[in-house]
């Protein structure tokens, strides 16, 4: 089987190359900042109007399902200065937010995490700003 095309806008990776260059970002958030620096070297860089409308990116609304828990999740994907989880807004430079980052409906991503690996599959896009033609949200 081939390797999974992962994709990121044009848009969503201006912004986050802002983050990768900013010396201000707090100390706990630089390791994540790194992995999603190398997790967006592999992805297909796309114009806005040319991502598929079932892969996440920055602002999409998406259902997560916790394989290994059961249990689902409806996250919003953000930047970290919006992100707070009481409201469902999931940073992109958490661990979880870095992972569905460019990949679509049906995925299953895995990721290590202290207590081994975490499993979660991508359930639904809810909303996704280049599929509603709201290119610079």
């Amino acid at each position: 089987m081939g390797e999974k095309t992962i994709y990121i806008t044009e848009y969503d990776i201006g912004r986050l190359e802002k983050l990768f260059s900013r010396t201000e970002v707090p100390r706990r958030d630089q390791d994540s900042l790194d992995i999603l620096e190398e997790e967006i070297g592999k992805c297909k860089v796309v114009k806005s109007d040319e991502v598929p409308p079932d892969v996440v990116t920055i602002n999409s609304r998406v259902r997560l399902r916790d394989l290994g828990a059961d249990k689902e999740m409806t996250v919003r994907l953000v930047l970290p200065h919006m992100a707070d989880l009481s409201e469902g807004r999931l940073s992109v430079v958490s661990p979880i937010g870095t992972a569905i980052l460019g990949y679509a409906v049906g995925d299953i991503i895995e990721w290590e995490v202290r207590s081994g690996t975490k499993k979660i599959s991508v359930e639904e896009i809810l909303y996704q700003p280049e599929a509603a033609g709201d290119f610079h949200l």
